[in-house]
């Protein structure tokens, strides 16, 4: 059974920063993408961060560019979300998704393809 748990959320003024990790136990990463998407009260979850293989790289939603950087050590089966100078509407639930072999392809996928996603994280953001 995979089990996937987020940490690093919380409380922070508008302009702070924030580490968010995503760990996986239960199976080991080898070709999975774990990205990240959040959802704010009244929407709809959105896609937040992606990363993969080198010739990709890592892949932002316009609304965090600039502002988030997404990494990974993969000998943990861990990803991190370092966020930077936060603004309010970055409040949300913060959650890691799995798709099992999907590291090498070139965008992030539908939230109904993902196959595990942990409970997520809160961020609020102060203004």
């Amino acid at each position: 059974q995979v089990h996937v748990v987020e940490s690093g959320g919380g409380l922070v003024q508008a302009g702070g920063s924030l580490r968010l990790s995503c760990a996986a136990s239960g199976r080991t990463r080898i070709n999975d993408a774990m990205d990240w998407f959040r959802q704010a009260p009244g929407k709809e979850r959105e896609f937040v961060a992606a990363i993969r293989w080198s010739v990709v790289g890592t892949m932002y939603a316009d609304s965090v560019k600039g502002r988030f950087i997404m990494s990974e050590v993969n000998a943990k089966n861990t990803v991190y979300l370092q966020m930077n100078n936060l603004k309010p509407e970055d409040t949300a639930l913060y959650s890691c998704a799995i798709k099992i072999g999907g590291y090498y392809s070139s965008s992030y996928y539908p939230v109904g393809v993902y196959d595990y996603w942990g409970q997520g994280t809160q961020v609020t953001v102060s203004s």
